[in-house]
C-alpha cells in the first residue's frame, strides 16, 4: 500500500506527493482506492438479527441472491464468509459466539477464528453483554487491535426503555472489567440508518487506517444522506488523484503517467461510483423490495445517463466537452485543486477534473433522490 495514506487527510496527502514528485505513490493510491479491500467480522449468536445485519451491510434483503441465510448452515464453531456481490473486495465474516464457559482463554478463541485478520470486529448481542466477550475485547486491545465494537441488536419486542436498560447493564459489565469510557451501540439490523449505527460509522472512520475507512465507505449501501455526501467527496478525491497523473503538474516526467489518465481510468472511477452510490439496477431493485417502494418510481429518479450505465462513449463525450469548455473553468477551481508549488496546469488535468467532478455531482444527486424516496415512502 502506498505510504501516501498514513495518518493524513487523503486529498492533502495526495497534493503533497505531487509537490514532491512522488507520482508513483499517487498511482499506487489510485489503485488502492479503486480496489478498496476490507474484511469485517460479526461475532455473536447465529439468529435472524445477525443474518439481517450481515445482509443490510451489503444492501441485501433475506431473499436476495447471496444473502446470508437464517438459520445459518455453518457448523456451530465454523467461520462463514459472505462476499459482497457488487463489491468483491468487501467481505463479511460470520464468527461463532464467544463461549460462556469458565475458565475462558480469550487468546484460544481469537486464534481459532483468526481474529487478527479482520480490519474491524462487531461483538453483537441481544440481551446483556457476556463477560467473556469483554475478555476478548481486552485481549484485542493488548495486541493493539483497537477496532472492536459492541453492538446491542434492537429486536422487534424491544422498547426504548428496554433498550436503554440493556445498554446500561452492558456498560456496567464493561466498566466492572476495567474498560475505560465503554461504548455500546444500539443497532436495528433491518434499518441501519436508525439508532446508533451512523455514530458507529463515524467512530470507525476515525479508528481505521484511512485506506480501510475509505474502503468501508465505498462498499456500504447509501443508508443516509450523509453517507452519499461522504461518498461523493471520496470520489472527487479519487478524481483529483487520477487527473494529477495527466502530466503538467510535476516538473519531473514519469513514464507511466500518459497511459494512466485516459478514458479507461475515468470509466473505472465512474463505474465504481455507480455501484457505490447504489445506482445500478440490482441495487435499486433490492432497495425497492426492502422498503416496499414502487420500483418504477425509484428507477425514474435516475436522470443522469451515467447512473443508468457507464459507457466509454459517454465518458469520452464528457471529457471532450470539458476540453472545449476549459475557458470557462473558474480560477478558484484550479487554485484549490493544484499543489502550492505547481507552475502550470495541463489541459488534460483540468478537463478530467471538470468532466468527472460534474458526473459525480449528477450521480450523487440521483442517489439522494432515490434515498429520500425510499426512506420517505417505504413501508
Amino acid at each position: 500500500m502506498a505510504d501516501v495514506f498514513r495518518g493524513l487527510n487523503l486529498l492533502e496527502t495526495l497534493k503533497d506527493s505531487i509537490e514532491n514528485n512522488k507520482l508513483s505513490d499517487v498511482k499506487d493510491a489510485v489503485e488502492d482506492l479503486l480496489i478498496s479491500r476490507i474484511n469485517l467480522a460479526v461475532v455473536g449468536d447465529r439468529g435472524d438479527e445477525k443474518a439481517t445485519f450481515i445482509n443490510s451491510l451489503r444492501g441485501l434483503g433475506p431473499g436476495d441472491e447471496g444473502a446470508a441465510p437464517s438459520p445459518s448452515p455453518a457448523a456451530p464453531e465454523e467461520v462463514a464468509g459472505y462476499p459482497n456481490p457488487r463489491h468483491p473486495d468487501f467481505r463479511l465474516w460470520d464468527l461463532p459466539p464467544v463461549p460462556s464457559t469458565s475458565p475462558f482463554a480469550p487468546e484460544r478463541y481469537m486464534e481459532k477464528v483468526k481474529f487478527s485478520r479482520y480490519n474491524a470486529v462487531f461483538m453483537t448481542f441481544t440481551q446483556t453483554l457476556q463477560p467473556n466477550s469483554v475478555e476478548v475485547f481486552l485481549e484485542a486491545r493488548s495486541l493493539q487491535q483497537h477496532t472492536v465494537y459492541f453492538i446491542l441488536f434492537a429486536v422487534a419486542k424491544d422498547t426504548e426503555k428496554s433498550l436503554e436498560e440493556k445498554r446500561k447493564a452492558s456498560v456496567g459489565v464493561l466498566t466492572s472489567q476495567g474498560v475505560a469510557q465503554p461504548k455500546v451501540y444500539v443497532v436495528r439490523p433491518s434499518t441501519l440508518e436508525k439508532f446508533d449505527f451512523p455514530g458507529l460509522l463515524e467512530d470507525m472512520g476515525r479508528d481505521l487506517p484511512e485506506i480501510r475507512a475509505h474502503a468501508l465507505l465505498l462498499a456500504l449501501p447509501t443508508l443516509t444522506s450523509t453517507l452519499v455526501t461522504q461518498k461523493k467527496d471520496a470520489f472527487k478525491a479519487l478524481v483529483w488523484a487520477a487527473a494529477s497523473l495527466s502530466g503538467g503538474v510535476s516538473a519531473i516526467p514519469v513514464p507511466f503517467v500518459a497511459s494512466m489518465v485516459d478514458s479507461s481510468v475515468a470509466v473505472r472511477i465512474l463505474t465504481k461510483a455507480q455501484l457505490s452510490l447504489c445506482l445500478d439496477n440490482e441495487s435499486v431493485e433490492a432497495l425497492a423490495r426492502q422498503r416496499g417502494v414502487e420500483l418504477s418510481r425509484l428507477k425514474g429518479l435516475r436522470t443522469c445517463v451515467l447512473s443508468l450505465e457507464v459507457t466509454k462513449g459517454e465518458v469520452k463525450k464528457r471529457l471532450a466537452a470539458a476540453e472545449k469548455d476549459l475557458a470557462t473553468t473558474s480560477s478558484k477551481l484550479v487554485e484549490m485543486a493544484m499543489p502550492r508549488h505547481a507552475r502550470s496546469v495541463s489541459r488534460s488535468f483540468t478537463a478530467m477534473l471538470q468532466a468527472l467532478n460534474g458526473a459525480i455531482d449528477e450521480m450523487a444527486a440521483d442517489a439522494e433522490k432515490i434515498l429520500a424516496a425510499a426512506l420517505g415512502e417505504g413501508k
